[in-house]
């Protein structure tokens, strides 16, 4: 059956404080947004709408940048979920399938969630929606069961009965129907309720009235978590953490200290990793099996391969691609560089846009000098490959394979295979003139003390 997405984000999310699109704020590194357009993922959805307002321009880029053949839409009067769905219409205008309604600040929705929406559509209901079960007292709309276990109603917390106030099972506005069905509903919806607004939720009830089938199915209600307040942005990314940690942890990672790793959105981590305290994955960050990620080290962009070890105090920029069995250690930095199989970069350096040979040393203290102000520019460095502590390699600059670097050389051209490369003035010794110089500078110390 094919399918479709829709996510709402039009709204201006007022209780965040912020002059940012309440979607735009970010959960492991992704805006909200975006993980809402990964569970439209999970189910290989056609079409992907994105209901824009405030704020738009920005919401458009961010979800075009993610991808490209998303449709934006705007609604431009914010009048309630049904009239946003609404704006989708012309956008589906032929298409014959399923549409899920999902919201860009409820980031959890899985995948497998939407799938079982699916199911109970295949199994003969006309509309399904999302519930998840909290106790009472809650502002969240109830879904009202018939006796033979169908959908019967939604009924919004303002417009509840006492007693419709007391069920547990509370709808997270995710709503499944098919394209045809869905907009011939909202346009039968009114807005004579306590807010004035188009429900999007009163599509059940009109399709009760056609004698369709309705159904709930029922989710977590840490899945349906919707993030309104910055104080709920910080309750999600603790909820995605602990859940990442704990994937990977069954997946075969070893977390030293699990409460300080801290994933990104995309992090793939291996079997027998092993991650040790405080260290932090930006988006984009594969690991593989049986890698070393020592304490405090930060990773984003980066590539590390079967066997590398990572710090501790590393950082990986964008880029950074660690072959098998390579070591980025202590206080080092690499950016948009190969670094080699058996390659190792032990301390206190600096390596960016560079190729760095298998089984190449870089000293301590060796900084490719890549950057003119203006342009970016490559440095490369032989297999086998000894580079001498506090080298600065100012490139384009190649050092060939086998050869090497004496130490405090600032090494501007290229060095050939085998060769060794110097570049440093030469060491005079001046006879007692370091004597002379202290008992000057300390006479005019207490001189100044004097005056």
């Amino acid at each position: 059956m094919n399918s479709a997405v829709i996510i709402l984000a039009a709204g201006m999310g007022t209780r965040m404080q912020s002059d940012l699109p309440k979607v735009l704020h970010k959960v492991a590194g992704a805006p909200l947004l975006i993980h809402s357009m990964r569970a439209g993922d999970g189910i290989d959805a056609q079409k992907t709408i994105i209901v824009a307002g405030h704020g738009a321009e920005l919401v458009e880029k961010v979800a075009l940048d993610y991808n490209p053949d998303a449709q934006i839409v705007i609604q431009s009067e914010q009048l309630g979920t049904g009239h946003a769905v609404d704006q989708a219409r012309s956008a589906l205008d032929g298409f014959d399938g399923d549409v899920f309604i999902l919201y860009g600040d409820t980031p959890f929705i899985s995948a497998d969630t939407l799938s079982k929406m699916a199911d109970a559509r295949a199994n003969g209901a006309s509309v399904v929606v999302l519930g998840f079960d909290v106790p009472p007292p809650s502002g969240y709309g109830r879904l009202v069961m018939a006796a033979d276990g169908s959908l019967d109603a939604i009924v919004e917390s303002k417009d509840a009965t006492d007693a419709q106030k007391s069920i547990r099972l509370c709808n997270s506005g995710v709503i499944c129907a098919p394209s045809a069905l869905l907009f011939d509903l909202i346009r039968e919806i009114s807005n004579e309720n306590a807010s004035g607004e188009y429900y999007l939720t009163d599509v059940v009830g009109l399709a009760r009235k056609r004698d369709l089938k309705c159904a709930a199915v029922e989710c977590s209600a840490q899945e349906a978590m919707g993030v309104n307040s910055r104080v709920e942005l910080a309750v999600a990314e603790g909820y995605f953490q602990q859940n990442a940690r704990r994937d990977a942890m069954l997946n075969g990672a070893t977390l030293t200290a699990p409460e300080t790793v801290w994933f990104a959105y995309d992090t793939v981590i291996g079997r027998d990793v092993i991650i040790e305290q405080n260290v932090i994955f930006g988006p984009d960050s594969t690991i593989e099996s049986g890698a070393y990620i020592r304490a405090f080290s930060h990773i984003e962009g980066a590539h590390v391969s079967k066997g590398a070890i990572v710090g501790p105090y590393a950082r990986l920029r964008p880029g950074a691609e660690l072959a098998n069995d390579s070591k980025v250690g202590n206080f080092c930095e690499v950016k948009n560089t190969q670094v080699g199989e058996g390659a190792k970069i032990n301390h206190l350096s600096y390596v960016g846009d560079a190729t760095i040979g298998d089984d190449a040393n870089i000293g301590a203290g060796t900084i490719t000098c890549n950057y003119d102000g203006v342009f970016k520019h490559h440095t490369e460095i032989g297999a086998r490959a000894f580079i001498g502590s506090n080298t600065a390699l100012v490139a384009p600059v190649r050092v060939g394979d086998d050869a090497m670097t004496g130490s405090g050389s600032i090494i501007t051209k290229d060095i050939p295979d085998e060769a060794l490369g110097l570049g440093r003035a030469r060491q005079e010794n001046k006879q007692g003139l370091a004597l002379r110089l202290m008992n000057k500078l300390k006479a005019a110390k207490a001189a100044k003390k004097k005056g």
